[in-house]
């Protein structure tokens, strides 16, 4: 079995396909941006793209991505949206605590990359789910805002 992971294809040895892919990610590949939160798919701290989709590291089994791509918040640089929206989110101020930032930045790349102009609803349909304990929705709004071109 194999997965490509920020472009690059990795073998996934058979007795690790069981494993999440959060676990395999971390562990395995030392990719640490994606964070384990709570461990049922509810955080969004773990989130990555698989196929471009945003997708819950901690629910989901490497098994399952025989021969998918997967990129991480480490994979995005050169991606132009991924620019964007990290310098949004310094321009604005988003991180505080910074644990959930790597979940947030790739919804928000993914939800640019898909909808360039997105409304607030777009913006809230494709944040939902990814919890910031230090609740600065507002800022990350008005980054995904700035990072579209909307909001200066």
């Amino acid at each position: 079995m194999r997965i490509k992971v920020n472009g690059e294809t990795v073998p996934v040895p058979l007795e690790r396909s069981t494993a999440t892919l959060l676990f395999y990610l971390r562990e395995e590949l030392g990719l640490t941006g994606a964070k384990y939160g709570c461990g049922v798919g509810q955080c969004g701290a773990c989130t990555v793209l698989v196929e471009g989709e945003p997708v819950r590291s901690c629910i989901t089994q490497i098994g399952d991505l025989d021969q998918q791509s997967v990129d991480t918040i480490e994979g995005l640089d050169g991606d132009e949206n991924a620019a964007k929206v990290r310098a949004a989110w310094i321009e604005t101020a988003v991180a505080q605590c910074g644990y959930c930032q790597a979940g947030q930045i790739i919804s928000a790349v993914s939800l640019i990359s898909k909808n360039p102009q997105p409304t607030d609803d777009d913006i809230n349909a494709a944040m939902d789910g990814n919890l910031c304990r230090c609740g600065t929705y507002n800022r990350i709004r008005k980054a995904i805002k700035r990072a579209s071109g909307q909001e200066k």
